[in-house]
């Protein structure tokens, strides 16, 4: 794939296209409840919210559904790769039943919400499918299709798909669904408009007092106030939950292109191996299908993004021969260290806040779960799964030391190592167009970006959130931290969380 010759934005975003942005808050204002963030999860909140009468603002720091959401690869389904042999070992039969009930109530909940709304997004049911193509995971496929049964889905084991290549076992689950996930939000944002909730975008709130009621306060310097808050930023932008040290930044990447609609396979699959393979396939025009393939995951800030890129289309190319693929782009998910979301209260002692996050790659049927879950909660219902997902538990991440563990020393390795300059490095003069490099300046790094007119562009190397040093993703033009997944334009203005502000302009 000849990636000049190919869209760089993602697929939803440019064939569901929003109209002016809301404008933010003019003046200070109040609400029963402000939601934080425009994704999945903060719109679903917001339209449960909005529909049991709560008068409800989302504040956006961009444009509604055009983030995570919006570059998603787009499978609603509750089979999660191979979660559910790992929940039966770590949180009980009853944790994995609770996990699939859960998820699976998400899908049903779209699917009514789609009928009630009449909304026309793509809506197709397919089955889901966990493969590998090596023999040696075999039995990890069975387990996994025992313990999702035994967690109540409609999973077994099986060795035939509709890929166009062989498997050596998968596990297959039915009554899954895929869709288009743009058109789907803005025909959601539509109707809790209709509501009487609010919507502001361009909005990034940098401050949170929590009391009664608890104050936001917006880039702009504008209060909100409201008696109960969700952090629905993807990355929580408040960190005094610590949650942190809890989720870890993972970037994907995306192809996609047309492909005839006789060799495109109807289900969704995904695999472990290769870095992660996932396929599935969506209404293009007569006779043709988009193929969307995802995969190539890393670590924000520690990969040649390029080279993937060509890895993840090459494989596409001589999986799917005659797919023409004409656009790519990136996703970026939050593992949590123990595999489950975190959807609750915020922290300890939290009354009237709330936080939805690491998802894990599994956002769609998660953020409507959790939609769900902090209006219910806010209402004071009882709801049975809110003890799995509830961001205060602590046996659960006792369980899962090693990951804890792991993640914390990848953190510190870049906190404390990249934060000593090589004394040989790149200087200004050595970055192409088009590149970034961090350079040395006196004692310091510094963030350096040259444009394709050639000009240079520096700002602090330092992440805004907790200060790791940034480094540049040449394919995608943007300064990513390595340590909590932030990333920045080459200017240095916020593309995403968990930092709030941008980096500092230098000087050359």
């Amino acid at each position: 794939m000849n990636a000049e010759r190919v869209s760089q934005n993602s697929y939803w975003v440019e064939t569901a296209p929003a109209g002016a942005p809301a404008p933010p808050p003019a003046a200070d204002l109040s609400v029963d409840v402000a939601v934080v963030g425009g994704g999945i999860a903060g719109l679903s909140a917001t339209w449960e919210l909005a529909r049991r009468g709560r008068e409800v603002a989302v504040l956006e720091a961009r444009r509604l559904a055009a983030g995570v959401t919006g570059h998603t690869t787009a499978k609603l389904t509750a089979l999660h790769t191979l979660i559910y042999d790992h929940l039966r070992r770590t949180r009980g039969a009853e944790g994995a039943r609770l996990y699939a009930r859960s998820q699976s109530a998400a899908i049903r909940h779209a699917e009514g919400i789609v009928d009630e709304l009449g909304i026309d997004c793509d809506w197709e049911e397919a089955a889901a499918f966990t493969y590998a193509e090596s023999p040696r995971r075999v039995a990890e496929l069975r387990a996994e299709a025992e313990a999702a049964a035994e967690a109540g889905l409609p999973a077994e084991f099986v060795t035939e798909t509709d890929l166009p290549y062989a498997v050596a076992g998968a596990v297959r689950v039915s009554g899954q669904a895929q869709f288009h996930p743009r058109k789907y939000l803005l025909a959601l944002t539509d109707d809790l408009l209709r509501r009487g909730a609010s919507v502001y975008e361009d909005t990034r709130v940098v401050g949170l007092t929590e009391g009664t009621p608890c104050t936001l306060t917006t880039d702009a310097g504008v209060s909100v106030r409201a008696r109960d808050i969700v952090i629905a930023t993807h990355y929580p932008v408040f960190d005094r939950a610590l949650l942190f040290s809890r989720l870890s930044p993972r970037r994907e990447l995306v192809v996609a292109g047309g492909i005839d609609e006789e060799r495109a396979p109807r289900d969704m699959y995904i695999t472990p191996e290769q870095a992660t393979r996932s396929v599935r396939t969506a209404p293009l025009r007569d006779g043709e299908r988009l193929l969307i393939v995802t995969g190539e995951h890393f670590t924000p800030g520690s990969a040649d993004v390029e080279e993937r890129f060509a890895r993840l289309s090459t494989w596409a190319e001589a999986r799917f021969p005659g797919v023409t693929l004409t656009h790519r782009w990136a996703t970026q998910d939050n593992d949590s260290t123990d595999s489950v979301p975190l959807v609750g209260p915020l922290r300890p002692g939290s009354r009237h806040t709330y936080v939805a996050t690491g998802f894990g790659g599994w956002g769609l049927s998660g953020g409507i779960m959790a939609g769900r879950l902090l209006s219910d909660l806010m209402a004071g219902r009882a709801v049975e799964w809110s003890g799995l997902y509830d961001p205060r538990r602590v046996a659960s991440v006792v369980r899962e030391g090693g990951s804890f563990l792991k993640h914390q020393a990848q953190v510190a390795r870049h906190f404390v190592g990249d934060r000593i300059p090589p004394l040989i490095g790149p200087s200004p003069e050595d970055i192409a167009r088009g590149d970034g490099a961090v350079v040395r300046m006196g004692t310091g790094q510094c963030a350096v970006h040259r444009d394709e007119q050639g000009q240079l562009h520096a700002v602090s190397a330092s992440c805004t959130h907790l200060g790791c040093i940034v480094a540049f993703n040449r394919a995608e033009k943007a300064w990513e931290c390595p340590c909590h997944g932030s990333r920045f334009t080459p200017d240095g203005e916020v593309l995403q969380g968990p930092a709030v502000r941008p980096l500092r302009k230098r000087d050359l």
